[in-house]
């Protein structure tokens, strides 16, 4: 086997949660050419990456968006000047992303019928993968990359793993105190934990705060608390790449169940991050990284975006592990 071919497409956590595999099949096959496949959003991740040979971007929102045959004809016509794969691995499970992979190449590897959401997506599949759609993501991910090319990634080697992604830019970090990026934003309303008891957090902590924002609602949210906390400013607007580079330098992140909260995992950052309508299967815990959730009980297999349990977190809970975390730095 030469070449082979990954997708990952949809949302930044998914691909920061599967990235890691990277490192394990470089030295399973030191020789073997990487194509990582992804939304093209996504690709800066991905930029002098050491164990990869080419990212692929693709516009499926931007397809999906504006409906244009002739941008779907220039997409397919792009994925198959990648050339020939030995093999190509879904490790998203969806329709589109099993589609994509199977014009990619016949031998394709994903998930099972009773393994994923889309169920039908495991009919564009050669080989398939059976777990437990509730298992862990990062387990789950592990779980395919080892069926399909035959390897082992155990739970202890994830936990040792080097930093999934490099690291670009220099920190940028004069503060003597404690560097702490909180991330307030998400993809639904039930997955952000209130701005007043996030508030409550950074007054009673000994750190620089520095709060990401991503849009106009989530800065206006950031100056809220920037004008109520002496230790709080807002985060630059920052590129995809430079994000990474912000959160690697990070002392620790505190934030919600979204993408720049699972990057501080995937970079060997300490990190908590809060649920409500989600839970920890979204995060491989470990004694810096860990989980606090509300007291709901999540249906991992129909998520209740209604669910606002996040709001019923004390601040206390989240501050003590805070100073836990920090303390042990």
């Amino acid at each position: 086997m030469k070449r082979i071919a990954i997708v990952r497409l949809s949302a930044l956590g998914d691909i920061v949660n599967s990235a890691f595999v990277l490192q394990f099949i470089k030295q399973a096959f030191p020789n073997l050419e990487i194509t990582w496949v992804c939304e093209e959003i996504f690709t800066p991740l991905f930029h002098r990456h050491p164990y990869i040979d080419h990212v692929h971007g693709i516009h499926l929102k931007k397809l999906k968006r504006n409906k244009s045959f002739t941008l779907l004809k220039k997409e397919m016509h792009a994925l198959r000047t990648l050339g020939n794969f030995d093999l190509v691995i879904d490790m998203q499970g969806l329709l589109k992303s099993a589609v994509v992979a199977r014009l990619l190449s016949p031998n394709t590897h994903g998930f099972a019928r009773d393994s994923i959401r889309e169920g039908i997506a495991s009919f564009f599949y050669k080989t398939t993968t059976h777990i437990p759609y509730s298992e862990n993501v990062v387990l789950r991910n592990a779980k395919v990359v080892n069926d399909a090319l035959n390897i082992t990634i155990t739970e202890t080697m994830i936990a040792q793993k080097e930093r999934v992604f490099p690291v670009l830019y220099p920190s940028i970090f004069q503060e003597e105190k404690k560097n702490v990026l909180f991330v307030i934003g998400a993809s639904w309303p039930s997955k952000r934990y209130p701005k007043e008891k996030l508030l409550e957090v950074i007054n009673n902590l000994e750190i620089k705060a520095h709060i990401l924002w991503g849009n106009q609602a989530e800065k206006e949210e950031a100056e809220f608390i920037a004008r109520h906390a002496d230790n709080a400013v807002l985060a630059p607007k920052m590129s995809l790449d430079k994000l990474l580079s912000f959160v690697s330098h990070c002392d620790l992140v505190i934030g919600n169940d979204t993408g720049p909260t699972h990057m501080a995992w995937a970079q060997n950052v300490p990190s908590i991050t809060i649920f409500g309508p989600t839970n920890e299967r979204m995060i491989f815990e470990t004694p810096k990284n860990i989980a606090i959730h509300s007291d709901s009980k999540v249906d991992i297999l129909k998520i209740n975006k209604s669910d606002f349990s996040i709001r019923e977190i004390e601040p206390q809970k989240i501050i003590d592990k805070a100073k836990e975390i920090v303390d042990g730095i």
